[in-house]
């Protein structure tokens, strides 16, 4: 079985690379889709995001930060989530919930996706008590404030080492 599990990862955090191995751990390969969110142009009641890094730099932090699992494959993607979940002939998508909010918010997506392919399933996997509070908005203010140091609870090594040679 196929698992998609899509993301911005503008960073990629240690939170999002433990959903990645436990997904990892249960399915025969997971597609790791790095994607532009752009679900407000869609649907007026999603919204859309804005970036830190362009897609080639979050292509390659994820790249890294996955390049251990041997049955994690890493792409991009700028087209809708419910199209490339066909042409990969994914399984299932799976998304990491940190608390209700994101509950909420990835409910809506996932009953969207539903309703517009319906072969599309989606699952929620809890975040891991120890990264239920890192997020992606937290590691860019610390990348903002150059707090490097600080960065190695909530990124990978590699993914640190990139950022600070780029």
């Amino acid at each position: 079985m196929i698992a998609l599990i899509p993301g911005s990862f503008d960073p990629i955090t240690l939170g999002h690379v433990d959903i990645i191995e436990r997904t990892a751990k249960k399915f025969d390969k997971v597609i790791v889709a790095v994607m532009n969110n752009d679900s407000a142009k869609h649907d007026k009641t999603l919204s859309s995001k804005t970036y830190m890094f362009d897609m080639e730099t979050r292509l390659a932090l994820v790249k890294l930060s996955t390049e251990h699992f041997k049955n994690v494959e890493v792409i991009s993607s700028s087209g809708m989530l419910i199209d490339l979940f066909d042409d990969i002939r994914a399984d299932v998508i799976v998304k990491g919930i940190r608390n209700e909010a994101d509950l909420t918010y990835e409910l809506i997506h996932a009953k969207w996706n539903k309703e517009h392919n319906p072969r599309v399933e989606t699952l929620f996997l809890p975040a891991s008590e120890s990264f239920g509070a890192v997020s992606s908005t937290l590691v860019r203010e610390m990348i903002n404030g150059k707090n490097y140091d600080g960065l190695s609870s909530v990124l990978s090594q590699k993914a640190i080492e990139y950022l600070k040679n780029k």
